[in-house]
């Protein structure tokens, strides 16, 4: 016997419209019909409801359509090392937000070559100390986010410990989902060596870090019950 949409939207919490939505975008299988024309859910597409509304909030919407399209293709080993790249990212932000109220603690990051020289760092130095890619760094360059001086000889972008600090608090704000005025007024006060609202919002990034940390582990529980139910593991 089959399940009713509105016994699976009940459950949810969300309305029959959502379900649709969902088929529609091809992240569940298609329903059979009634001959009433009404579509007839079974066990595994509650399942799959259950787990798309689990892993909305810890891994967002484009990540669980990619993994329910592998689960759909039975490519079950694609879609969990998906999830697992997404909480490798989310490891790599909570380690540097602790790096970075660190580093407003000191006056510098000391990177230095290895002779133990003051080390003239490249974009690509850069990208490589905070994971931050040169393409992003060049974006909030272009922005106006970031105020980067350049080398009056050769034109090449000039980066210092205050740069690099800021090029870490953008990255974990921006993963944070902090509007770009917040992230700016962030960098301002550490112009003006106010540290203490910098230290403030990187602390509420790693509280929000924690609540997405939850939700993806909520999220993985729901996946390897889907799993399950497709007898894929």
């Amino acid at each position: 016997m089959g399940i009713r949409p509105i016994d699976i939207a009940k459950k949810l919490g969300i309305t029959t419209s959502a379900l649709k939505h969902y088929e529609k975008w091809g992240i569940v299988p298609p329903a059979e019909r009634a001959p009433n024309g009404y579509r007839v859910y079974t066990e595994e597409h509650a399942a799959y409801f259950e787990c798309i509304r689990a892993m909305f909030p810890g891994f967002g919407v484009d990540v669980t359509k990619k993994v329910m399209v592998k689960l759909q293709e039975q490519e079950v080993d694609e879609a969990l090392w998906i999830v697992s790249e997404v909480q490798a990212r989310l490891q790599q932000d909570k380690i540097l937000a602790e790096r970075t109220i660190r580093i407003l603690d000191t006056e510098q990051l000391d990177i230095v070559d290895a002779r133990g020289r003051k080390k003239e760092l490249t974009i690509g130095d850069v990208a490589a100390e905070t994971g931050v890619p040169t393409s992003a760094i060049r974006h909030w360059e272009k922005e106006g986010i970031l105020n980067l001086p350049r080398d009056q000889d050769n034109g090449y972008r000039k980066f210092d410990d205050a740069q690099i600090r800021q090029i870490m608090i953008i990255r974990i704000l921006r993963s944070a989902n902090y509007p770009l005025e917040v992230i700016k007024d962030v960098l301002q006060e550490l112009e003006h060596h106010h540290v203490h609202n910098a230290r403030r919002v990187l602390k509420d990034t790693l509280v929000y870090l924690n609540y997405r940390n939850h939700n993806q582990m909520r999220g993985v529980h729901y996946l390897y019950q889907l799993c399950r139910v497709l007898k894929l593991m």
